[in-house]
């Protein structure tokens, strides 16, 4: 069993083409080349954390079609009248906590966050909604698919992403005042 993580997919929404610069020529290509890219990745026993933004539609259309144990951290773009009606999703959360290889802390967000819980004890953070558009760090990284070829990516990869990213900065939060004077 492998896990996986993803963001922003979008399904659905024309718009998006243009507004994030995707290398499609409908809608209709963008969601089957996303779902074949799905899938050529993900296997039957695997887990996807789908950090937002799932589908500008019916996710019932696409989830179905999607290899894995999907679980959902809500986007700004996952109306409640959409998730209500999914099938397929083994959870749906605002924000999560999750763990991989025994011990490796990571917090799960559509949002970037600037700290979050253990970052000064090296927790990693995932995020999405940028589109590509907002640096990450050494522990914090955007997984949504305009940055991964439009498909899930495994923390295997995104770990060796991690080893190129600039150092974090963690404000010293026991010395809020330190820089003012």
């Amino acid at each position: 069993m492998n896990i996986w993580f993803t963001s922003d997919h979008h399904f659905g929404h024309a718009r998006i083409i243009e507004l994030a610069n995707r290398p499609f020529a409908s809608v209709e290509d963008m969601d089957q080349e996303m779902i074949r890219r799905w899938n050529a990745v993900v296997q039957h026993g695997d887990t996807v954390y789908h950090l937002g933004d799932f589908a500008f539609d019916d996710h019932n259309k696409y989830l179905p079609h999607l290899a894995g144990q999907k679980r959902l951290v809500l986007g700004n773009h996952d109306h409640s009248n959409r998730v209500k009606k999914a099938k397929g999703w083994q959870t749906i959360d605002d924000l999560l906590h999750v763990k991989v290889l025994g011990d490796v802390q990571i917090v799960l967000c559509h949002y970037a966050m600037r700290v979050w819980r253990n970052s000064h004890h090296g927790a990693l953070h995932f995020y999405g909604h940028s589109h590509g558009t907002l640096a990450g760090d050494n522990q914090s990284l955007d997984v949504g698919v305009d940055c991964w070829a439009f498909a899930p990516v495994s923390f295997q990869e995104i770990a060796m992403r991690l080893l190129d990213q600039p150092a974090r900065s963690e404000p010293d939060h026991h010395n809020p005042w330190s820089k003012v004077r």
